[in-house]
């Protein structure tokens, strides 16, 4: 089995990226990627980590864009090094910052009192953001579960949310690709209204932009879903990925490899993925 979506520290994760590598090869799972968000300041760890201990890794991030709403592209195989992805990612986290200060100047007029340094210090990585704020929340004791934070004042419609400013799909698929890597659509049914016209619709066009493949597996997947989602794959030409979107403690019902129980990601996903990336490679040197 493989993970191609899980998160650290450097973004809002419970566990260092070593850390990750260790309980993937204590669960004897085959290839695994890290996935943080819009951050790939990890990478270098769990590369470093990976090669202790010979399980097959991928360099990865997943990248916020607006697409009607915010939507998640994951790059693989990413150099980390790459600038225009970083100078992406940078101006990404810069806008994060900003609407936090937003977000925190809100819930204080509310009377949730929270600081920046607070929430800079929970996030620890360059990538703070709500899941960062519900947990200061939580443990100053105003509530009991990150979903009652989101449900109340974080999510949209609620009294301390905030828009983000994103970049377009096509800008970060190009970032990915000039960064080595293949872009995928993460969990494109994650939200409830998802609708099977939509999705269409929205593949169609993120194809056009250089789209290379869609998560078909992801914790929260029916087995209906999953196959719909495959389905679209083949008739479209692109290739399948997928992973247990796994925060740690932050996400607790959540575990890695196998989601909610129920994920199991073949070790073929990564070998069409491997041999996608090698030709793409090899066709650019």
């Amino acid at each position: 089995m493989i993970d191609f979506h899980m998160h650290s520290t450097a973004s809002d994760g419970s566990f260092t990226p070593s850390e990750l590598v260790r309980m993937a090869a204590d669960k004897s799972l085959e290839a695994i990627a890290l996935t943080d968000h819009d951050t790939v300041s990890g990478v270098e760890e769990f590369l470093a980590e990976a090669s202790h201990l010979g399980i097959p890794v991928l360099s990865g991030v997943e990248v916020s864009v607006s697409h009607e709403t915010s939507i998640h592209i994951v790059g693989l195989f990413v150099s980390s090094t790459c600038g225009r992805l970083n100078e992406l990612l940078r101006e990404i986290r810069r806008n994060r910052d900003s609407r936090n200060i937003l977000i925190v100047e809100k819930l204080n007029s509310m009377g949730y009192l929270i600081g920046i340094e607070e929430l800079e210090a929970e996030a620890k990585g360059e990538s703070a953001g709500r899941p960062h704020i519900a947990k200061i929340l939580i443990s100053k004791g105003y509530f009991k579960h990150p979903q009652d934070v989101f449900d109340k004042c974080l999510k949209k419609g609620t009294p301390a949310y905030c828009p983000r400013i994103l970049p377009e799909p096509s800008v970060a698929i190009d970032a990915i690709h000039e960064a080595g890597g293949l872009a995928v659509w993460a969990h494109p049914l994650h939200r409830a209204d998802s609708s099977i016209k939509d999705i269409e619709r929205t593949l169609a066009s993120f194809i056009k932009m250089g789209l290379d493949g869609i998560e078909a597996y992801y914790s929260t997947f029916t087995n209906e879903q999953q196959n719909l989602i495959m389905d679209l794959a083949a008739r479209h030409g692109i290739l399948i990925s997928g992973g247990s979107d796994f925060h740690g403690t932050n996400m607790r019902d959540i575990e890695m490899g196998v989601g909610y129980g129920g994920l199991k990601i073949p070790f073929s996903v990564y070998e069409k993925l491997l041999s996608c990336h090698h030709g793409r490679k090899k066709g650019l040197d």
